[in-house]
Order: structure tokens, then C-alpha cells, then sequence
């Protein structure tokens, strides 16, 4: 994919021998590496390794002759044999952890960063390793963003070479983008070099049909790479990326160049002038204005790798100086490939944030980068965005399963899958006396929202109800009817949707169950307050008895026509008179509680009946004592 960037790279590339003193103590393979030719530096450095001859050092110059040639995930065995045989070079154990993150093993990059942050001998790789270790910390949760967008490959513009990028030249129909199915072979990786292509879809919608045919015009050249046409809309003018052709009396880096049409005929291509000539300018994206480029740049004075610029097209046919995007788009790392919306929505690749793979894709959201998951990203490189209107457009990927090295894809947001809650209700009437529990039809159903608000429904034949639901929202349901005790519920749908990729349709009703139990009244019939505990000798309100008695007071809430008695009553043990007395303090005690929760006192009256009411006549256990000693409340009144 980057391989636009490796012709350049050769310049430099002795730098990283420095191992050897001269050319005459350099080796084969160190002679082809300092070429940029890796793909013929490879097999001569295995070939050394398998004599045993300076293992360790020729296994790292092959992780980094990968790892330069955009082949990181295949460094990583290269990288931790040199580690393991003591290789004498500062950077060997960033670069391993680089591999390891390439190859999606997370937990293992972030600890060999972190471990070369403490200890790693390149003092910028070190600043740089802890932000890394972080990143790669938090890419599994990045890796776990799926089913957003559908992703399906345009086999209309893929071949067996790489493909990638694009952009629609409105005045011809075209599509104009980057392919090397016709290159000449670059050494860098064994790959072609690259030129501009252009197709016309015989369906432009569905991105399907017609026959890709190299770019007429003053354009592509045999040894150069050629990529990344962008045009304004009038479709006047045309900036595009060429790289030198790896001679030193060529041009040492990537530029941009730009041509105009004129009466129908492309001018020979210019340097544009914002170039810097020590750096490497490319990728370049004109916004929706015709006069806003965006393009990439490894020049000096950005956050670090190469960064996304700006710069505006004056009538003049110049640009302003180039604006670097600041720290809120660029890294340490490298952003590349921007791409615009026709919303102005700008998209780019980088690999200094947590990604899926190398290079992820990113949409620019309220001034803040996001990643857009591992639909669209993958493990390799996912770059070069084509975005063409909302969450839609292409992009390109090195991903398995492509016809070539690189293929472009299209993405679409997926439509967001609704979710209805339904309550789902039955109401039902205990008997008793005639031991029946049955749908009961006719009860009223009040549904009560957090903040209070109420719906009432009413339940049909066969007791049934039912009533949609706001989602995260807490629900207390009441059923009623006359001659029997309100039946109470929650329902909460919180935490109760599920997934996008669970949900089967667009639309998706998810119904809760409830059933309302109502419970019929009966005059006088007593009904037991369950644990209702005194401390010995004691009258007190226990915090664990003020729970029981708030239940006691919501039935009060949810019943106010009735009135009651509250009883208490003791043992056989002690005095009757003492038993009379403590059993009335008690009684009265709860209903002070209740009243002081709001009940009016005029319904419930107090009555302490000591031990002449035992359950059990002729205790023999301290368990039917504890039988014994119990709370109960019956109905006296129901008000008509």
C-alpha cells in the first residue's frame, strides 16, 4: 500500500546500516537493502542467517526490509529471533512490538512497549513506546466494534495488484483511481508500480460494470508511482502524487503535482508549491469548495511520522501555506490518505491511535477522531477513504481475501435496528377461600414512569394487558379492582436491548411478561405482617421491622378505601397482664410508624391481644413459641 513513500526511502536507506563502516565491508544483502531493493535483500539475509553468519543482525534487517515495505506482521519471527540472539540495536524491541500489534495480539504488543519504555535504548521511540503501549492496551476494545456498517468488495476496480483510492471526475463520468496491474515490477516489494487508472460504471450506483484504462493524459510515467488524483469540481484542475524514480538525479522524495485543463487538453504537470523538497507530500483530497486540499506530509514541525495538512487554492493557480490539522487529528504516528465527504466530513487512515490492524480509517466527529470499527478496519492496513455521502463511500484494504495486495471495498452504515418494549401483562385473582387463582377481566392497570407519569389500561377477558415502554426506563405497574387488595409490580427495561447484530429485523417489538396477583378482601380475616421483631422486653421499632411495616403502609397507599386493625400478640410465657400490656405497646408503636409515613390514623386502629390468641395452643417448641409471637393486620371497613 505505502509502497508510494518506498522509492524515497532508498535515499535513507543506509542510515539504517550502521553496522557497517563501508561499502566494502557491506554484505549482499546489505547492498540491496541500502537500495531500497528488500524484496531481493530478503533471501540473501536468510541465506545468512541459515550459515549461521551474524544471525541475530541479519534476522533484524529482515524485519525491518518487511516492516519498510509495509509487511510489519511478517517482521514479527525476524524481530524476536534478533531480541533472542542479544542483537546490538536500539530500536529492535519497539519495532517487535510493532510486529506483535500488526498481528493483532494486543496484550502482548502493549507489554514489549511498555517493557521498552522503561528500558529502551532510542530515547524518541522510548517517548513514543508508552503512548504505544496504551494504544495497543485499548485496540481489543476497538476490535470489538462490529456490525455498524456492511462491507462488500467493488470487483470492478480490484485485480491481482493493488488497487486503491479514488475519486469521481463529475465533467467526464470517470472514476480515476490508483492501480498497478500494468507496473512495471518495483523491487521495494515485489510489487508493480503504480499509475492512475480510470473506469466508467455501467451502474455508478451499485459501483458495478465497465473496463478500467490507464488515465489519458501527460500523467503516468513507467518508473515512477503515480497516485491519488483529486480534482476540483469544475474539473479544471487535477493534483495527484508522483513519486522519483529512485536515481540521485532524480527528485528524493513524493511531491504533489498539479495540471489544468485548458480548451479540453491536461497541461503537463507542474510541482505544486506547497511541497516541502526534504519531506514527502502525497495523498492529496480537494474538499467539496474546489479550493481546501487536504494532502499528507512527513515534513518537520508535525506531531510526529507523517501528518495531515491543509492549504487553500488561490486564482492564481497557488496554494497558501500548508497547515498542519494539530494534535486532535495528528499523532506520534502516521495519518495519511484523507478523504472528504460531500458534507465536509473529513476521513483519513492512521496508525498513532487504538486500531483494529496498521492503518485504521477515521472519521473527524465534533472535532474529535473516531475509529469506525473492525467492520470496516481490519487487521492489515485500511486506508484511502472515498467517502461519498453519509457513512457511505469506498475504501482499500491489504485484508485477506482480496484478488490482489490491495483491494477497494465499499462501506455503508447499516440502518439503525429499532426496538419497541411492550409490557406484556396478566392480572390474576386469589381466592382463598375457594384455593382459585384466576385471569381476572375488568381490573384497572395504572403503569407509573420514574418521573411519574401514568397510563392506565384495562385488562380484557382473559386478563390480559398490554402497553409499550419507553426504553431505560423503570416502571412500578398497580392493578385494581373493586373487593380486592391492589397487586403491585416493577419492570425496568434497562440494559434490556440488545445488540444491533442480535436484532433479526429492522423493527423488532421486545415484550416483557408481568403478572398482577390480586388478592380478594375479607372482612376480619386476619393476615400475618411477616418478621416483625421486637428486642426482648422492648417496644421499640427495629430498623429490620420498619422495612416489614413500609410493605404495610404501600398496601394502605394502594387501598384507600379500607381500614384496618393492626395487632399484636405474645407468647404463653409471663404474666398474662404484662403479656396484654407490652403485646398493646407494640401494636401502638407500628401503627405510630405507619401514621408517620403519611397514613391517615383514622384507618388503622391498634390492638394488643397479649397471649390470648396463641396459633399454636400447646407450644412444645421455641419454634411454635416464635409462631406465637406475630404481627397481623385484618380489614375492618372497606368505604364505599
Amino acid at each position: 500500500m505505502r509502497k508510494l513513500l518506498f522509492v524515497c526511502v532508498a535515499a535513507g536507506a543506509s542510515a539504517l546500516l550502521s553496522g557497517c563502516a563501508t561499502t566494502g565491508s557491506m554484505s549482499k544483502g546489505d547492498k540491496q537493502f541500502a537500495r531500497g531493493q528488500y524484496e531481493l535483500a530478503i533471501p540473501l539475509y536468510k541465506a545468512d542467517v541459515a550459515k549461521g553468519k551474524n544471525a541475530a543482525l541479519a534476522n533484524f534487517r529482515i524485519g525491518e526490509a518487511y516492516r519498510i515495505s509495509n509487511r510489519v506482521e511478517q517482521a514479527e519471527p525476524f524481530y524476536k529471533a534478533a531480541l533472542d540472539g542479544g542483537v546490538k540495536n536500539a530500536d529492535a524491541g519497539f519495532r517487535y512490538a510493532e510486529a506483535l500489534r500488526a498481528n493483532g495480539k494486543y496484550d502482548e504488543a502493549a507489554a514489549q512497549f511498555t517493557t521498552y519504555a522503561a528500558n529502551g535504548g532510542n530515547r524518541n521511540l522510548a517517548a513514543r513506546a508508552e503512548t504505544e503501549a496504551k494504544n495497543a492496551a485499548a485496540s481489543k476494545a476497538v476490535a470489538a466494534i462490529k456490525n455498524k456498517y456492511d462491507v462488500t468488495p467493488v470487483d470492478a476496480l480490484n485485480s491481482a495488484a493493488s488497487d486503491f483510492g479514488g475519486t469521481l471526475l463529475a465533467s467526464t463520468g470517470d472514476f480515476v483511481f490508483t492501480s498497478g496491474r500494468d507496473g512495471k515490477k518495483y523491487l521495494g516489494n515485489g510489487e508493480t508500480f503504480d499509475d492512475l487508472y480510470a473506469i466508467k460504471f455501467d451502474n455508478a450506483a451499485a459501483l458495478s460494470g465497465g473496463t478500467a484504462r490507464k488515465l489519458e493524459g501527460p500523467f503516468n510515467s513507467v518508473n515512477k508511482h503515480e497516485a491519488s488524483a483529486t480534482y476540483t469540481p469544475d474539473g479544471k484542475t487535477m493534483v495527484f502524487a508522483r513519486s522519483n524514480d529512485g536515481s540521485k538525479k532524480g527528485y528524493l522524495s513524493v511531491d504533489l503535482w498539479i495540471s489544468y485543463n485548458k480548451g479540453g487538453v491536461w497541461s503537463e504537470p507542474v510541482l505544486a508549491n506547497i511541497n516541502d523538497r526534504t519531506a514527502d507530500d502525497f495523498s492529496p483530497a480537494f474538499a467539496p469548495d474546489g479550493t481546501t486540499l487536504y494532502f499528507a506530509s512527513s515534513r518537520k514541525g508535525g506531531q510526529g511520522g507523517n501528518d495531515l495538512y491543509k492549504a487553500t487554492l488561490g486564482p492564481n493557480g497557488r496554494f497558501s501555506s500548508a497547515e498542519n490539522l494539530g494534535e486532535t487529528i495528528n499523532t506520534a504516528g502516521n495519518e495519511n490518505f484523507p478523504g472528504v465527504a460531500p458534507d465536509g466530513t473529513l476521513y483519513f487512515a492512521s496508525d498513532g491511535r487504538p486500531g483494529v490492524g496498521k492503518l485504521d480509517i477515521f472519521m473527524v466527529k465534533n472535532g474529535q477522531a473516531v475509529n469506525l470499527g473492525a467492520d470496516v478496519n481490519s487487521i492489515g492496513d485500511d486506508f484511502a477513504p472515498v467517502p461519498t455521502g453519509a457513512d457511505v463511500g469506498l475504501f482499500s484494504s491489504n485484508r485477506a481475501g482480496g484478488k490482489g495486495s490491495d483491494d477497494e471495498y465499499m462501506f455503508k452504515k447499516k440502518p439503525l435496528k429499532l426496538v419497541t418494549f411492550y409490557a406484556d401483562g396478566t392480572v390474576l385473582e386469589h381466592d382463598d377461600k375457594a384455593k382459585t387463582t384466576l385471569p381476572i377481566p375488568g381490573a384497572q392497570v395504572s403503569i407509573i414512569g420514574a418521573n411519574g407519569q401514568r397510563q392506565t389500561v384495562t385488562s380484557g377477558p382473559d386478563g390480559k394487558f398490554s402497553v409499550k415502554l419507553d426504553s431505560v426506563s423503570v416502571y412500578t405497574l398497580v392493578a385494581e379492582r373493586p373487593g380486592d387488595f391492589a397487586a403491585r409490580a416493577g419492570l425496568s427495561t434497562v440494559g434490556r436491548k440488545p445488540s444491533q447484530d442480535q436484532l433479526p429485523n429492522l423493527t423488532n417489538d421486545i415484550r416483557l411478561p408481568v403478572t398482577l396477583t390480586l388478592n380478594k378482601i375479607i372482612l376480619a380475616k386476619a393476615i400475618e405482617v411477616k418478621d416483625i421483631l421486637y428486642d426482648y422486653n422492648k417496644y421499640d421499632i427495629r430498623p429490620d421491622a420498619a422495612i416489614r411495616l413500609d410493605t404495610l403502609v404501600q398496601t394502605l397507599v394502594d387501598n384507600p378505601k379500607i381500614s384496618i386493625e393492626l395487632s399484636s400478640h405474645t407468647d404463653q410465657r409471663g404474666k398474662d397482664a404484662y403479656n396484654m400490656k407490652l403485646s398493646q405497646q407494640r401494636a401502638q408503636a407500628a401503627v405510630d410508624y405507619i401514621v408517620s409515613k403519611g397514613i391517615d390514623k383514622s384507618r388503622i386502629t391498634a390492638k394488643g391481644y397479649g397471649e390470648s390468641r396463641p396459633i399454636i395452643v400447646a407450644p412444645k417448641s421455641e419454634a411454635d413459641y416464635q409462631r406465637n409471637r406475630r404481627t397481623e393486620f385484618k380489614v375492618t371497613r372497606v368505604a364505599k
